[in-house]
């Protein structure tokens, strides 16, 4: 007899669902913004590539 446990910590598919979906997301809005304003995101932030 094989008893499902779900756990909430560590690599279950729970965790991962719950990382990769904000993570989806805020890689789609940086493009979004990237694409409005013409700047990368780390140049919005202020890490400007004048070295």
């Amino acid at each position: 007899m094989k008893t499902s446990t779900q756990y909430r910590f560590g690599f279950s598919t729970f965790s991962e669902i719950l990382n990769v979906r904000p993570a989806m997301l805020s890689y789609v809005i940086g493009h979004v913004i990237e694409l409005i304003t013409g700047q990368g995101i780390l140049s919005q932030i202020g890490f400007d590539h004048d070295c």
